[in-house]
This record gives structure tokens, sequence and C-alpha cells, in this order.
């Protein structure tokens, strides 16, 4: 097992944000969130890497309880974030950008590596020296994938990587995300709110409402309910019961 989230709780002061989770991500599924506004999906993310730190219950990563490993050796085991809203450096070129992101990666990864991102994100490589906050929101996005690809991760874990985008860019981004499960094999754990293009990529899918998981299966299984449709597919704003 990849990632497995048991029981899994977490708090920002008074407010429960998380209430007994479990998830679990096999090695080379790509794993779907989904859930409205609120419903604790970035929490859930970010509590891998300690913020918060999780009241209760264990997170597993290959087996290692990582419950309570510092944030910052979190990286280090093989687990990357690429976060909701890019969190680029906008004032650093494309190339210093991707050097943060391979910043604890043995250098002699680094040209393959880099080789790699640009074959996936060509405008990467033709703007490599641009400042990374001069290009459109797309490309800052890809930006952001490529930083965390970098870092070589066994797991990689984007936040609503198509938000704000235009449909060109969307289409190119889930295109990727299928790209490198199949042909690199990377483990994915995607959160997204947009539920149909996330549920046709997913092995495995989870339905997280008020920080609880209410409805899992394939993608094709909730892709096909008709709860989540009419929450998350027909322009609804019902519960999933």
């Amino acid at each position: 097992m990849m990632l497995e989230l048991k029981n899994v709780h977490a708090r920002y002061g008074a407010i429960q944000a998380l209430r007994g989770i479990d998830l679990r991500v096999r090695q080379g599924e790509i794993v779907t969130l989904i859930g409205a506004n609120g419903a604790g999906k970035s929490t859930l993310m970010t509590s891998i890497f300690g913020a918060p730190r999780i009241s209760a219950g264990q997170i597993l990563f290959r087996g290692q309880d990582i419950s309570r490993v510092p944030s910052h050796k979190v990286s280090s085991l093989g687990i990357a974030l690429s976060p909701e809203g890019r969190r680029i450096f906008p004032r650093m070129t494309v190339i210093e950008n991707l050097r943060l992101g391979a910043t604890f990666v043995d250098p002699k990864h680094w040209s393959s590596d880099l080789e790699r991102v640009f074959a996936l994100f060509p405008v990467l490589g033709e703007r490599h020296q641009q400042r990374a906050g001069t290009m459109s929101g797309g490309e800052q996005q890809m930006l952001a994938i490529g930083r965390a690809m970098v870092s070589r991760p066994k797991l990689l874990m984007l936040d609503e990587p198509s938000l704000g985008l235009a449909p060109i860019y969307i289409r190119k981004i889930f295109q990727i995300i299928s790209e490198l499960n199949r042909t690199d094999g990377m483990t994915v754990l995607l959160v997204e709110q947009n539920a149909h293009h996330a549920l046709r990529l997913a092995h495995q899918a989870y339905v997280l409402q008020h920080g609880e998981i209410v409805l899992s299966g394939t993608g094709r299984e909730l892709l096909n309910s008709a709860q989540v449709k009419a929450a998350y597919l027909a322009g609804g704003q019902a519960e999933v019961a």
C-alpha cells in the first residue's frame, strides 16, 4: 500500500476539519477525492505533511507511520504536493522554480528529469528564462506540476490542478496526469472539483462531505452514481445522502 489513512481526525482549533477518514492509495493508482468547497479536501492533503497535525488516527506511507514525522522531512520520503493556487515563485524564472523542486534530489538526475518535464510541457522549455509570474495561469500550473515532478516522488499529490483554467489547459492537465500514470507508473492522489474529468481518470475515488468520507468506489462506479451525478455532475447542489 502506497498511502493509507486510518481513522484520521484533524482540527483547526475548535473546528473539526476531518472526521474519521479512512482512505487507501495503492501503488500505480490514480485516486480522486471530490467534494464541495469547505469539505476538507485540501486539509486532508496538507495533513499528510503535518499541517495541520492530525489529532487522532494514523497516516501510513509505504507501511511507515508518518503521523508525527516533521513536515520538512515528509517530502524526502517520496511525497510531492502541487498545492491549490499553484504557489510558484513569480519573480523567479521557470528554471529557478524547477531547481527548487530538485533541491533534495541527487544532482545526477537533474538533466534527465528536466528533459522529461520539458517533453511533457514544451512551453516550459521554450520559456525557461521567463519570470514565472508573467506566464498564464495554465502555464503556471504546468510549472507547479513540473516542480513537483523533479523531486522524483513516489506519490504525486495534486490539489485542484484545473482550478481557474481555460478549457484548453484543463484538457492538457488531465492528459498529462493520465500519461504520468500510464507511462511512468506514477501514483497520484488528486483533489479536484471538476468531478467529471477526475472520475474518468480515477481507479478509485472518494466523496468528502463535511470532513467525512460519505461514498467510495471505483471512478466508473462514482461517475455512474445517481447521488454523485445529482451533487457534482449535473450542476446540482444536493449533498450525497
